[in-house]
């Protein structure tokens, strides 16, 4: 039985994330210190103070994401455990994983993640995108209503995140038709997304191209953990492919069910949702209930993961 880190991304933010477990464990306000330093402006602060109109910014939730699930990785192995077999992150959450693998360094994966959120943001301009959650229907179907709804603008399925839950994400008008394509094939629930950028859909390729050209200037390493990437949901270590990968993975769907079920054939019983939140977790109990999934966010979720990691193998 084999083991995996995944790490949550967009959405798993919120106000006072980790304030139990900074009041443990110094490693946490010392790797928001750390953040802080590089980004120019007090996270943690933000992170605990809000206002969350500010945490709920792209520019700003990416980092703030990012840095919480480092700041557990590294109490994970402070408190004596075990490194996993595999990693994996959500969207964004994919950084996340890849400073655990030892690709990037986590100095480079905030520079990187702030510019990711800039670009995201400045890619389309306010209002003219759209996403929404469809609920209760099959994937073939999501992508149909999405291919049916386009007429000429841009709207596709775009994070598979669990079976019957599907986000789809483009132009303002593409999206509203194809949600009024889903309810006519029968969605159980449509759920329009308080957001602005149109996150892994066509309208990020010129923002990847500069994502690109910013990836090129930093050293990407081989992974010392194989990654299981959102783009292909495949095991990649090699560092041209991870970069390649990320690049693409600005405008192309997550493959997260994919992702989760390649975890589980490849053996992985029990994985730790690294980072701020439950979402992960309730994703895999739709996906397979054969993968285990512990937090470790705070002391006695730790010291449970531990436990269970302790009975691995």
């Amino acid at each position: 039985m084999k083991s995996a880190f995944i790490f949550p991304g967009q959405g798993s933010q919120s106000v006072g994330m980790l304030k139990t477990a900074v009041e443990t464990w110094p490693i946490v306000e010392k790797t928001f210190s750390e953040a802080s330093d590089v980004l120019g402006y007090d996270l943690w602060h933000l992170c605990q103070h809000g206002p969350a109109e500010d945490l709920n910014q792209t520019t700003v939730t990416q980092p703030a994401l990012l840095t919480a699930s480092i700041a557990l990785w590294r109490q994970w192995f402070m408190a004596g455990g075990q490194e996993p077999d595999y990693v994996a992150g959500h969207s964004l959450g994919e950084y996340s994983a890849l400073v655990a693998a030892e690709s990037l360094t986590f100095s480079d994966a905030l520079k990187l993640v702030q510019l990711r959120g800039e670009l995201m943001q400045t890619a389309v301009p306010p209002g003219e995108g759209r996403m929404a959650a469809i609920l209760g229907l099959e994937d073939g179907d999501v992508v149909a209503a999405c291919a049916e709804a386009a007429h000429g603008d841009v709207v596709s399925a775009v994070n598979f995140n669990a079976p019957g839950q599907v986000v789809i994400a483009g132009s303002a008008a593409g999206v509203e038709r194809a949600i009024e394509a889903c309810k006519a094939r029968g969605a159980r629930k449509v759920m329009p997304l308080p957001v602005s950028v149109p996150s892994h859909c066509a309208l990020m390729k010129d923002a990847a191209k500069d994502l690109a050209s910013a990836l090129d200037d930093v050293d990407f390493n081989d992974a010392v953990i194989p990654v299981v990437q959102n783009v292909t949901a495949a095991i990649a270590q090699d560092s041209d492919t991870l970069k390649t990968n990320l690049v693409k993975q600005l405008y192309s769907p997550v493959l997260w069910t994919d992702t989760v079920r390649k975890l589980v054939a490849s053996d992985v019983r029990i994985a730790v949702e690294c980072g701020a939140g439950k979402v992960l977790a309730g994703l895999a109990k739709r996906i397979d209930r054969d993968l285990s999934v512990y937090g470790i966010e705070e002391p006695d979720a730790l010291k449970k993961a531990s436990e269970a990691f302790g009975q691995k193998g």
